[in-house]
């Protein structure tokens, strides 16, 4: 779910930003410019650990503006999700095809397909929750659920995946009213 990688990233340095206090405004600049993001390849990048000072090579000056552009090597904090794996998310959202719920960054969709076969037909329309045939286990915006990733998709600036709580040992695990069970 969550690693470390070495990445690189290209900025353009304007002229403003040459002076004592380079090192620093690289690193700056790269932080703002890269976390938050969602690389297609690697996953969501949650934090820069590092820039390295010694793995910024200044390049080519553009002579119409007098910027340069920097290829910066970076130490990062990276998630993503792997298929099968299986993770503790909230759920914000219920409704009539589904469930929505985050992990961080993360938005899993649970579809009413991939849940499990006695709350294929308890979505309660008042309540926006969906309910077993039983009536013990009661989904809703605010609780915690255990599902399973198995599918996802990392796309520039976006991160999401495709759930399941279909099989043994998933589903709830907090109803979201803050008591532990004693």
């Amino acid at each position: 779910m969550f690693y470390v990688k070495d990445l690189e990233h290209e900025i353009v340095l304007e002229p403003i930003h040459f002076g004592q206090k380079i090192k620093s405004t690289i690193q700056r600049l790269v932080k703002e410019e890269v976390e938050g993001l969602a690389l297609a390849n690697y996953g969501f990048v949650v934090h820069v650990i590092a820039v390295p000072e010694e793995e910024t090579k200044f390049g080519i000056i553009e002579y119409d503006t007098g910027n340069v552009v920097c290829s910066v090597k970076y130490r990062a904090l990276l998630l993503r999700p792997f298929i099968n794996e299986v993770l503790d998310a909230t759920v914000v959202q219920c409704n009539k095809i589904g469930f929505q719920a985050y992990i961080g960054p993360l938005r899993i969709f649970v579809s009413k397909h991939s849940m499990p076969e006695d709350m294929l037909s308890g979505f309660d329309t008042e309540r926006d929750a969906w309910v077993s045939d039983d009536k013990e286990v009661v989904i809703t915006a605010g609780c915690g659920v255990r599902l399973k990733i198995k599918g996802r998709t990392v796309e520039q600036g976006n991160i999401s995946a495709i759930g399941s709580i279909k099989e043994d040992y998933l589903g709830l695990i907090d109803d979201g009213s803050g008591d532990m069970g004693e």
